[in-house]
Formats: structure tokens, sequence, C-alpha cells
């Protein structure tokens, strides 16, 4: 009877995590939530996420409470290789097979089975990967989604130990829920890049690398951000989820402007650039009808990207969203007044910019791009903001080098 009603507790456990997933927006938000869940059920130290990308597995997401700070920015989660999906890898075997493949020991395989495990991650950690739980997530439809890889199951001790007999039973019925919430994500991260691609056609220099990194870097200063404020976990969470994909739609009102206006080689009229600061105005015209706090979230960014921390920005305080005329002469905003979400994507796209090729310039040095940043801190950008930027440096490089155009 006891072990009965267990079985229930754990059962409603994993319908209600569930639909507490269901409630996030981003595939990243989703992934974290999905392997947290999966390590808290199996007692997990470590853990990743590897997606199908064509026939081969893309890295995902990765956790492991041994080497990285809870609650930190976390600059291996920007790593970026694949694995093909064949059998000489463990991810790869599962992918191919579709088995769950329960392992006690990683550095005692049986030589009777194609795959192996790769030492190297261990080597240059200096972690010991003993025990590990790898699934396959498929959807209702059977389609092959991901895989993903649980590492080092725990005693109350803290000691690695293999994985329990629950941790086999529930986990994989827990992926299969998981697998339909990363397909739904997905859906959403592809949504927005071909909302981005139309802009694209307008402007080339919307691509779609240039939005993943602007939204991936204001996610992670946001984070640094919250974590100085000492915000809740779950905020910070919840939060960061809403900023990374709103602030891919910050110049999304680009495809209100012209392309005589958009693609002149040369310096815009005062008349021309006027009609320019109206793609913030366009931009937050698709949210207004604000149905969720992501669509708020979206037209804070979008109408707000251009204020400066101390005034000067555009389009300033307009009355009527509905409409852009002339917001020269508009008290421009300052200050907090200018959303926290718009003062964090304004420095993203700042960034993004200056280290960004273009038809007119090179990129600049690292160097000279910190020093503009830091000598506008307190002018165009928010100080708190700057500091939490220039704090993460490798994140923000690792986020540079994997979505490259």
């Amino acid at each position: 009877m006891k072990e009965g009603r267990y079985a229930e507790d754990i059962v409603f456990n994993i319908l209600k995590i569930s639909e507490e997933i269901s409630q996030l927006h981003d595939i990243d938000a989703i992934l974290d939530k999905i392997l947290f869940e999966a390590r808290q059920l199996a007692r997990a130290d470590a853990g990743s996420i590897f997606l199908t990308e064509g026939d081969s597995l893309k890295f995902s997401y990765v956790h492991n409470d041994t080497l990285f700070p809870d609650n930190e920015n976390n600059e291996s989660l920007y790593a970026d290789f694949v694995l093909p999906i064949d059998d000489k890898s463990i991810v790869g075997y599962s992918a191919l097979t579709g088995q769950t493949l329960l392992i006690d020991d990683a550095y005692a395989i049986s030589d009777g089975v194609p795959y192996s495990f790769n030492k190297n991650f261990d080597r240059k950690s200096n972690y010991r990967t003993r025990s590990i739980l790898t699934i396959p997530l498929k959807s209702f439809e059977s389609r092959l989604v991901g895989v993903m890889q649980l590492i080092n199951a725990k005693s109350d001790q803290g000691e690695n130990i293999p994985f329990s007999r629950e941790s086999r039973l529930y986990v994989p019925l827990f992926a299969s829920s998981a697998a339909v919430a990363i397909e739904r994500g997905l859906m959403t991260r592809e949504l927005v890049l071909r909302m981005m691609m139309m802009a694209e056609l307008r402007d080339p220099t919307e691509t779609g690398a240039h939005v993943q990194r602007v939204g991936a870097y204001s996610a992670e200063i946001y984070h640094r951000w919250a974590v100085r404020r000492g915000l809740d976990k779950k905020e910070i969470k919840r939060n960061k989820d809403l900023i990374r994909l709103a602030s891919m739609l910050h110049d999304v009102g680009k495809v209100g402007i012209s392309d005589i206006i958009l693609k002149k080689p040369g310096k815009l009229t005062e008349e021309e650039f006027d009609n320019m600061r109206c793609h913030t105005v366009f931009g937050a015209q698709l949210f207004v009808n604000t149905n969720s706090e992501l669509d708020r979230v979206s037209r804070d960014i979008a109408l707000n990207h251009h204020e400066k921390w101390t005034g000067g920005g555009y389009p300033g305080k307009i009355d009527n969203l509905l409409a852009c005329t002339n917001t020269a002469g508009l008290e421009t905003k300052r200050g907090e007044e200018i959303p926290l979400a718009a003062r964090i994507t304004s420095l993203a796209d700042v960034f993004d910019a200056l280290s960004s090729r273009r038809a007119y310039k090179e990129p600049w040095t690292d160097d000279k791009i910190f020093a503009i940043i830091q000598d506008e801190a307190g002018k165009q950008f928010d100080p708190e903001v700057v500091e939490a930027f220039m704090e993460i440096m490798p994140v923000i490089k690792a986020i540079r080098s994997k979505f490259t155009n």
C-alpha cells in the first residue's frame, strides 16, 4: 500500500512539473527546467540534453552541481558541438536504437557493446563520471526530439551510486512529456526567427545570428543583474525566459520602414532619420493588444531600446502607439522610466553591432568596445547594467562564438 501511494505521489509530481513547464516560452528555459526536474527525480549531480538536428545530435544544455556554481552565469551552456547519431557514443546509440541506457560505471563499460565513454571532459575538468542514465526524448508520434543524459546519482551521504530502480521507471515517464514541451519550445523559437527573417529581407543586418546573440546576451546580462540584486531564483528564471525571446524581436518594427531609408548607403537626412525612429513604434504596435507577459515585455523592448539613460534617445514619451508621426520634439525617457528589459537590450544590441562585421565597417576590437561601453555607463547605458555585462565576459564571448553569421 505504501509503495502504491509513493508511485501515485511521483506521478502526480510529474504531472505538476509538466504543467509548470507548459508555462515557459523559450526553448532554453524549457531545457533548463526539464534538466533540473529530471535530476531531482533521479538525484543526479549532472546532466545534459542534446537535440536532434538532421542526422546529428546538437549539444543544447548542461547542468553540473559539482563544477558550476548554483544560480551563476555559465559559459558552458554555449558550447557548440554535435555528435553523429550512430552506435559509437552513448547518446548516439540511445538516439539510434531508441533505447534507455543504464550504466553503473562509465569506466567499466563491457567490451560487448559498440559504444564507448569519452573521457575527455573528465580529464579537462577533473570530474569523475560514474553512473549514467541516458534516455531518448520522443514525442507522441515517436519522433526523436533529442537525448537526455543524467550523470552520477547521489546517495544521502553525497556519494556517487548507481541510479535507483525508481529513477529507471519514472525519469523515462517524465521524458515523454518533456519531449512534447521541447517541440513546442523549438516551434516558438522558429516562429520568432521567421518573424526576424521578414525584417532581414528589409535590413540585411537583422540576421538570425544577430538576434540570437542579442537574445542570449540580454538573458545573461539580466541573470547577472538579478543575482546582484538578490532576486529569487524562480523569478530570475521566469524573467530570463521572457527577456531572451522578447529581445530577439527588438527591431521587428523595421518591416514598416522604407527600403530607401534602410538600404541607403550614406548618412540619413533629418527627415529620413525621423522616419527611421518610427521602427520602435511600429514594433510596439505589434504587441499593443497585450495578451501575455511576453507581449508586454516585447512591446517594452521594441519601443524603448533606443532610449538613453540620461535622455536624448527616441522615440520619447509618445502618446499614441497606433500612430507615428514626428517624434523628434518629444520629451525623452531617462533612467528607470525606461523599462529594465529595454535598458539591457540596448546594451546587448550596441555591443553586437560594434563587434560584428558590416558592409561599411570591420568589427571593432574588444578592448575598444569595452572602453566605449564603460565610458557610456551613466550616459547612454544604465551603469548597473554595464557592471553586470562586464562581469560575465567569458559568457558573452561564448555566445558570440556560438551564434556566427
